[in-house]
């Protein structure tokens, strides 16, 4: 029998393969906890927000602004569009696309939530007597 394969050297490389290797209530305690942290929901509830926004932000411009240009101007399509075998067209469409979508998502979404969460700004408010005793004692032995 080769040396290097003699059970009781099996044993002992086993036992320090597994030093470490939570166990398994460890290990659940551990992704227990690495789950629960705030941030990784609030990543996971975003990621499924984003995208359904994203279906509705894509079909406002695909079934709605797009073709309201296209009425006024003609549909816009550049995938004809060629610079030698390089098919620049596809390439234009996208770059059309994602204009429209940032203007529909900045006009429809981000101008209405600033002008709602605006904070409308006042002027602040007088200090209270013992402030203004204060500072008329501090203006006071200034001169002094």
């Amino acid at each position: 029998m080769d040396a290097s394969c003699r059970p009781a050297d099996r044993a002992i490389v086993s036992a320090d393969e597994n030093a470490f290797e939570p166990k398994g209530e460890e290990m659940l305690k551990g992704f227990k906890d690495f789950i629960m942290r705030g941030n990784v929901l609030d990543l996971a509830v975003a990621v499924i927000i984003g995208g359904a926004f994203g279906a509705i932000v894509t079909s406002l411009v695909k079934d709605v602004i797009t073709p309201a240009i296209g009425a006024i101007g003609g549909q816009p399509d550049f995938s004809a569009i060629k610079l030698g075998p390089v098919l620049i067209g596809n390439f234009l469409n996208s770059v059309v696309s994602f204009l429209f979508i940032a203007a529909a998502l900045y006009l429809f979404i981000v101008v209405p939530f600033n002008k709602f969460t605006k904070k409308k700004e006042t002027a602040p408010p007088p200090p209270s007597a013992e402030v203004a005793l204060l500072k008329e004692i501090r203006d006071l032995l200034a001169k002094r």
